[in-house]
């Protein structure tokens, strides 16, 4: 599974990574968590607001950061 956190690098961006290795441990999932701060690559997403959560390279969620439970949702639906 990969997850990718689009944003600039700002305290949201980095809480929603946070958040995401933390869904991810807690499922026990050996995700491959990236992160996208070239604004470029974040457009190409149709994303307009970050931070963005994208699984498997579908976007989940953009301009918030989500909780470790949210997120955990998403990578159930996933599988």
């Amino acid at each position: 599974m990969k997850i990718e956190i689009l944003g600039m690098g700002c305290p949201s961006c980095m809480k929603l990574e946070k958040n995401a290795v933390d869904a991810a441990k807690s499922m026990g999932i050996d995700a491959e968590i990236v992160k996208v701060t070239d604004m470029t690559d974040i457009m190409n997403y149709g994303v307009t607001r970050t931070p963005a959560l994208v699984v498997d390279g579908t976007v989940k969620s953009s301009g918030k950061v989500l909780k470790a439970d949210e997120i955990l949702k998403f990578l159930k639906n996933s599988d």
